[in-house]
């Protein structure tokens, strides 16, 4: 259905107008005709500036035509001005349309009115259309340099983990040695205890903030709902300053999911700032946690959810809510209502993907001036809690004899792990860099058995390096280290290489140097695998 014009025409005859009406209603232009006869009446209803055109009169009394348009450029600038009048000369003519009137026709002429308005309504839509066009390119560009931003953020973080990750692992596995030579009575044992505690927690610290760049590996596992939360209190109450009273109401059940704990702690912590955000003078936000039996759909979901029992979680504010036509967009990327600089429109479509992604969806309460409340849906599973390596009993690590090349850049590390596989009975043989290490592997390379190496290095890569060396001898296993989440799951392909991310202790070091040492030649699938070349998606860097 067409909208009508609405037409401001400034006209001291009725007839005129009714007859405009009918000449534009004849000619298939839907109208509605505000007809005003005095200067005063015309301002009015330009100050109202419901008006799509203007049609005047250019020799009314107190308003000539030098004025109706002076008036409408002032009052209603871009509204299209048609003089339609008995009297108009040429020079009159001439002034007007350079004064910025559309078009002056003659009422003997009003045919071509029709024609006219035609034209102007054209031009009024391409003009929209390129405003909307201009709009959106801006929109697009604004979104751009937002990612950019985000991939620059994201660049730092794997920057800064890399770096984090080789002290964390001096700090862990230094303390792990001390721990592991001190006795249970000795008086520094507690203070140990706590230094290697420290750096689990700045461990789980990086995991965050890597998911929060985007650049954490999914790695998704049995968990708990309630301890999720309990660790992460502290965090979120730093996070929301002191002027908001937070409340965590944990259920009494067994509350077990299965999700990327770095993913459900960024789903909780965008809900929360989004909950912050909501309440600038402060209130009160409560987060809770309990087991729900869900026999139709949330409303915001991507697959049908199959009735059952779910885990819900719930984050409620009494902040400023949202109005129905915010909540239309709430899930969409870079949609925000936050200030240019102090939002991205990231948070809640995050929380989306990673709630849908994981089977599950939500469902959302707001009202203006009341508070919002998010309800998330997670499935609930019966399997048992998986322990993590942290949390394991500390055993003795694997012993061994074989011949080992250790390439690390970083030297501290480097001497943490050479000194705990010499003391699990290996041969080690230190290389600062993979230049170096074909340098000094070549009198070791008939009893070599593992290259154990940093995959970003100086000059060569840990990649470069495995190729290199396989070249040699084809047989040689291959267990890359690395700090930067990017990469792992390189070598994924090839049985006769395994990975370990930074940071890990001794044990877990020998372990798994252990673990690929024992594999055994029939698993490795001939030696077409074992001479390939391996893939790298980081180039080597100084």
């Amino acid at each position: 259905m067409t909208t009508p014009l609405r037409v401001l025409h400034l006209e001291s005859t009725r007839h005129e107008s009714d007859r405009v009406e009918t000449m534009l209603t004849g000619g298939d232009i839907p109208c509605v005709i505000h007809r005003v006869e005095s200067r005063a009446a015309y301002v009015s209803a330009l100050t109202d500036g419901h008006v799509d055109l203007i049609l005047a009169e250019h020799d009314l009394p107190r308003c000539d035509g030098r004025t109706a348009l002076e008036l409408a450029r002032r009052l209603a600038p871009g509204v299209p001005v048609i003089f339609v009048s008995a009297t108009v000369l040429a020079s009159q003519r001439i002034e007007l349309l350079s004064g910025g009137a559309t078009d002056c026709i003659s009422k003997e002429e009003l045919d071509r009115l029709v024609p006219s308005v035609r034209r102007v309504r054209r031009e009024q839509q391409e003009r929209a259309a390129r405003l909307q066009a201009e709009a959106a390119l801006s929109e697009s560009r604004a979104q751009f340099r937002q990612v950019q931003k985000l991939e620059a953020v994201g660049r730092l973080a794997g920057g800064l983990a890399h770096d984090f990750n080789n002290l964390l692992t001096v700090i862990m596995g230094q303390s792990q040695v001390l721990l592991s030579e001190m006795g249970r009575e000795d008086p520094l044992r507690d203070r140990v205890e706590e230094m290697h505690k420290a750096g689990d927690r700045a461990r789980i610290l990086i995991r965050q903030l890597l998911a929060f760049s985007r650049k954490q590996p999914s790695e998704a596992k049995i968990l708990n709902l309630n301890r999720i939360l309990v660790d992460f209190e502290p965090m979120l109450r730093r996070l929301i300053g002191e002027d908001i009273q937070l409340l965590l109401r944990s259920s009494m059940d067994d509350l077990k999911v299965k999700a990327d704990p770095a993913l459900l702690e960024q789903v909780v912590m965008n809900l929360v700032v989004n909950a912050r955000d909501a309440m600038p003078s402060g209130g009160k936000l409560t987060i809770e946690t309990s087991v729900t039996h869900l026999d139709h759909p949330p409303l915001y979901h991507i697959r049908p959810l199959e009735p059952g029992a779910y885990v819900r979680l719930s984050v409620a504010d009494s902040g400023c809510g949202m109005t129905p036509e915010v909540q239309a967009h709430m899930f969409e990327p870079f949609f925000t209502t936050k200030e240019e600089g102090k939002g991205t429109g990231l948070g809640l479509s995050t929380v989306f993907g990673i709630v849908t992604q994981g089977g599950g969806g939500l469902d959302v309460t707001s009202k203006t001036g009341e508070g919002t409340r998010f309800d998330v849906y997670l499935p609930r599973v019966e399997a048992e809690i998986e322990t993590s390596a942290s949390e394991q009993a500390i055993m003795p690590s694997p012993r061994g004899h074989e011949t080992i090349l250790l390439v690390e850049d970083d030297e501290n590390v480097r001497v943490l792990m050479g000194g705990e596989l010499r003391k699990c009975g290996y041969r080690i043989v230190e290389a600062r860099n993979g230049v170096e290490a074909c340098l000094v592997a070549t009198p070791y390379i008939k009893k070599l058995r593992l290259l154990l190496t940093d995959i970003v290095m100086p000059g060569m890569s840990g990649v470069e390096l495995a190729r290199n060396l396989r070249v040699i001898k084809p047989g040689l296993k291959v267990l890359f280290i690395s700090g930067y989440t990017d990469d792992i799951g390189i070598g994924a392909g090839d049985p006769a290489t395994l990975y370990l991310q930074k940071p890990f202790t001794p044990e877990v070091l020998a372990e798994k140097v252990r673990e690929i040492l024992n594999l055994e030649p029939s698993s490795q699938k001939g030696g077409a695998l074992i001479s390939a070349p391996l893939q790298s998606s980081i180039p080597s860097q100084s």
